[in-house]
């Protein structure tokens, strides 16, 4: 039976080492693990992760156990040591990936033995996963600690399917190329098949990166990479809204001697006065949760709006995290030192504006600040979701209070309802702080009912579900968008033969994009060696005739290919010289219409740097490779318009080939010459290799028989496809041999 792998830097699991030797492995209850229970549990999954428990602690006795333990939960660990610890996950993970993706650049580290380590245990997690992985299961790699692990999946297992999450920011473009390993970062997360972020800016800051640091092929969210296309889309992350809410229900209905010390010091303040107001807050203690500034947004909130001094009071609770970093503890002595001033400034002999808790908290004292807070204040400067502003409103089942965010949030985009503010605007906060006090109750209700109904909704059990339908549904969209076969082992063979045997055949072959990769510059695309030395080879197999197809002009193919015994056509098919002869026309065309055509061109290779003009005899291209991806979209939508305009009620065609497009005659074809030519000899076999939409003409008109191979993949009229030029090369140096 197909099973799913999901694979995380921890294991959902809490393993307890007792002195006595004993091993203990108790469920974790996070939002990840909860989520991820219908998948793991309950569809014969396994998850793999570090266990807690270093190589360092283990004795064989006690490493056996461990195993064991983690077996009984349907977990598989992997083995790390301090050093991994200490270089791969508080080094690279959190000095590094951690900073860098909420935009903290002076906190970031580029340590190369941090990058290292990162990659070996990266590996050390493939091998894990290899160990597991049978033909038709799927695996679900999850978060920032294991970027590089879909691509040394994919390389290992070509047919698996591979989905990622990724649970923090995605940064944009100009952050993230500053990262010295930002191809290797990309190429590993290209190794999926799905990838998945929470919000749609986070997708599209992805996106934007593998445009102009990969320069690859992005159409709407969708890659095409090497023979796969890569789907990325956007699945934001909800939480288990019914034990939230159940938890909260069961919390009103408590009697006085089952209430916890803390909700009967809530009851003690909220029953002082009618008009108190409690304020909360919950995060780590991390410099991304913006605490400091909530700090100081609340001091001016209290000396704007003195008439709400001891009235209010704002509980913070800050979860202790990563304390042995420096940065952290520098910002819990701010922390401590702000709290410090504030209450210093402003308590009286029965009021302290900030009740501040530096301490992890059982779920039922977080259920007791849930539902005694009549507004959460959320403000972090940089988070991928928060969930705790969504726990915050499934406990609301009066359908009050008012939920403040930071529109720096994941969770801002969806939760439209709540009182959004920038967090480093100090006045704005107060001043929303005061809104969220002073308002109705029905505007409360109308707003609350509204956040609960997405909260509710979109549960983690539901993106967990959203995530695996569209995995699941990748290899099936692919099908759709090719039907050509890629060239298999046995079809080589079967090429073999034919190109070994004394029948006649031929070869049309496509230059840029098919022999050798396009160049930013297309001067600087000639033969090298190596390219020269296989055509020689393959031109030496009996009964064989080579003619490279191209739309290059003639001058351009006689200096870099005319020394070769095989033909050539120029100008996508608009002259030809036969092998050994000179050439001739094979159409008669006017050229005067690019005087007129030019000078437009030209305004815009001014409007777009990076996109240059190439001038042929017979037609003339516009390049944007170089160009900014986005940017050149924008103008290449214009220069076809204008284009398009020119050429009506002419002979002229605009083709659009790969980041380029090219205004020729509509009586020149591959596609025409490719089929004149074979007519010459009516060859016993053809064979045709081209990339772009010159090469479908080529594909349509020749014979039945043609084995016609795409390169690339895209919609094609070809039978086959390879991925890439280098395959091509390949596929010829069998042939040739």
């Amino acid at each position: 039976m197909n099973k799913t792998i999901i694979v995380s830097n921890r294991l959902p699991l809490q393993i307890q080492v007792e002195e006595d030797g004993e091993v203990t492995a108790k469920p974790s209850v996070g939002g990840l693990a909860t989520g991820m229970k219908s998948v793991h549990r309950d569809s014969n999954g396994i998850w793999i992760g570090w266990s807690g428990v270093k190589d360092e602690d283990l004795t064989p006795e006690i490493e056996k156990k461990v195993n064991k333990a983690v077996e009984s939960e349907q977990c598989v660990a992997v083995k790390l040591n301090e050093h991994d610890l200490d270089n791969y996950y508080y080094g690279f993970s959190n000095r590094t990936l951690w900073p860098l993706f909420h935009y903290f650049l002076e906190y970031t580290e580029f340590d190369k033995g941090y990058w290292e380590s990162y990659v070996e245990v990266n590996k050390k997690f493939v091998e894990v996963v290899i160990a597991q992985a049978e033909e038709g299961d799927t695996i679900w790699v999850h978060d920032y600690q294991l970027l590089l692990l879909p691509a040394l999946v994919k390389e290992k297992i070509p047919n698996i399917s591979i989905g990622f999450f990724l649970h923090i920011p995605f940064p944009s473009y100009e952050i993230f190329r500053t990262f010295p390993a930002r191809k290797e970062i990309l190429e590993g997360m290209l190794g999926a098949d799905l990838l998945g972020f929470h919000t749609y800016d986070y997708e599209r800051h992805f996106l934007s990166s593998v445009k102009r640091i990969l320069s690859l092929e992005v159409n709407f969210n969708e890659i095409t990479y090497g023979n796969r296309i890569i789907k990325v889309d956007s699945f934001p992350m909800g939480i288990d809204y019914h034990k939230f809410k159940d938890a909260a229900l069961h919390h009103h209905k408590q009697t006085e001697i089952e209430k916890s010390e803390i909700q009967k010091r809530l009851d003690q303040h909220l029953q002082y006065d009618k008009d108190v107001k409690m304020i909360l807050s919950i995060d780590r203690m991390d410099y991304t949760k913006g605490i400091p500034n909530r700090i100081r947004a609340f001091e001016y909130f209290l000396k704007k709006y003195p008439q709400f001094q001891e009235k209010i009071r704002l509980i913070m609770l800050a979860v202790p995290s990563r304390s042995e970093v420096p940065q952290y503890q520098l910002l819990k002595k701010e922390t401590d030192e702000l709290v410090g001033r504030v209450n210093g400034e402003f308590s009286t002999v029965s009021w302290t504006p900030i009740w501040y808790f530096y301490r992890t908290m059982p779920f039922e004292n977080l259920i007791d600040l849930y539902t005694s807070s009549d507004v959460a204040l959320i403000t972090p400067v940089r988070d991928g979701m928060n969930l705790v502003a969504k726990e915050y409103i499934a406990t609301r089942t009066n359908q009050d209070g008012v939920l403040v965010l930071s529109e720096m949030t994941g969770a801002s985009k969806e939760l439209d309802d709540a009182l959004l503010i920038n967090p480093f605007n100090f006045g704005e906060i107060a001043d929303t702080i005061k809104q969220a006090i002073e308002m109705p109750k029905a505007e409360q209700k109308r707003r609350m009912k509204g956040l609960q109904k997405r909260v509710a909704r979109y549960s983690v059990e539901k993106w967990a579900e959203e995530f695996m339908h569209s995995l699941n549904n990748v290899e099936q969209n692919l099908a759709d968008v090719i039907d050509a076969q890629p060239v298999s082992t046995e079809k080589i063979k079967k090429f073999e033969k034919i190109v070994q045997s004394q029948e006649s055949k031929v070869f049309f072959l496509d230059y840029d994009g098919t022999l050798v990769g396009f160049q930013k510059n297309p001067q600087d695309a000639k033969p090298d060696d190596e390219l020269k030395s296989l055509l020689k080879k393959l031109l030496n197999q009996p009964n064989l005739d080579v003619v490279v197809i191209s739309g290059r002009d003639k001058k351009t193919l006689n200096k870099w290919m005319g020394d070769l015994p095989m033909s050539l056509v120029s100008d996508h098919g608009v002259s030809y010289r036969p092998k050994n002869k000179d050439w001739k026309n094979l159409e008669i065309l006017k050229t005067d219409w690019k005087e007129n055509v030019i000078p437009v061109i030209e305004k815009f290779v001014d409007n777009t740097p990076g996109s240059i003009l190439e001038e042929k005899k017979f037609s003339v291209a516009w390049h944007y490779r170089k160009a900014d991806p986005e940017l050149a979209q924008r103008r290449l939508v214009e220069i076809k318009t204008v284009l398009t305009s020119f050429i009506s009620n002419t002979d002229l065609t605009l083709l659009e080939g790969n980041k380029v497009i090219e205004l020729k005659s509509s009586k020149v074809s591959k596609g025409r010459a490719s089929l004149l030519l074979y007519n010459e000899k009516k060859y016993d076999h053809v064979f045709a290799l081209g990339d772009d939409w010159t090469d479908e003409f080529m594909f349509e008109d020749l014979p039945d028989k043609t084995n016609s191979i795409k390169v690339g993949l895209n919609k094609t009229k070809a039978k086959y496809y390879v991925n890439s030029t280098k395959e091509v090369r390949q596929l010829l140096q069998q042939l040739a041999n």
